[in-house]
């Protein structure tokens, strides 16, 4: 399985939704706490561009020498629609300062210098490390994780509902009237089953980790094929 440090480091490299957040600073709408790009630099640092007029930078500059506390808030929301839809968040807690020479015209990098990191999600919750999630490498499906559960879901579906069937003594209950493909790593296929009042999770893992799209075709082909056997 993935650690809690790749998990949160997918999240902070995904397209999920991400605010960041300043204790103590004027409460502004959402849309302005969300910035354009976010980067990990080999340092575990995260980089965040905002337009320049954008509360956190605004908070950043005010603050100048003194250190500025800042949260920077994930939140994985399932590619398809399941029940209970959000499928993790992430907290990464630290220091925001901005990063002279990186601004843009209308723009401004931010460094958000990492001290604590929570991730709560399908897998469980966790504390991380910053030398963990430094270290740490996104999944190689992230870029087009979204893409290949719509895939899935849209042409696959008879496919994926047949994968309950290698559920053993948990077959009975896969025979719902939905079975959704909720995620999808490296390491293995995550399916939510609900219907009849009941909605549970069942993970179907990959003989070997894959390392991209072709190795996950090969993949997906061998579990299709048990199935149906």
């Amino acid at each position: 399985m993935p650690s809690a440090a790749e998990r949160t480091r997918t999240l902070v490299q995904s397209t999920c939704s991400a605010v960041v957040l300043v204790p103590g600073a004027v409460r502004a709408p959402q849309d302005q706490l969300m910035p354009l790009t976010r980067e990990v630099t080999p340092e575990g640092d995260v980089h965040l561009l905002f337009p320049a007029d954008a509360p956190p930078v605004r908070a950043a500059t005010h603050a100048q020498a003194d250190e500025l506390s800042a949260v920077l808030e994930l939140t994985d929301v399932a590619p398809v629609a399941v029940p209970h839809r959000i499928r993790g968040r992430a907290w990464v807690s630290g220091w925001l300062t901005r990063v002279p020479g990186q601004a843009e015209p209308g723009r401004m990098m931010l460094r958000l210098e990492v001290g604590e990191i929570s991730v709560d999600d399908l897998w469980g919750s966790d504390k991380v490390e910053p030398e963990a999630f430094a270290e740490a490498l996104a999944d190689p499906l992230t870029e087009h994780e979204a893409e290949l559960l719509q895939h899935l879901h849209t042409a696959h579906s008879e496919q994926v509902g047949l994968l309950g069937s290698l559920l053993g003594e948990r077959a009975g209950l896969a025979r719902t009237e939905q079975a959704v493909p909720l995620a999808l790593d490296r390491f293995g296929l995550r399916i939510r089953f609900a219907g009849e009042g009941q909605c549970f999770d069942a993970r179907f893992d990959f003989p070997e980790p894959v390392r991209d799209v072709t190795d996950l075709r090969r993949a997906m082909h061998q579990l299709f094929t048990a199935a149906a056997s």
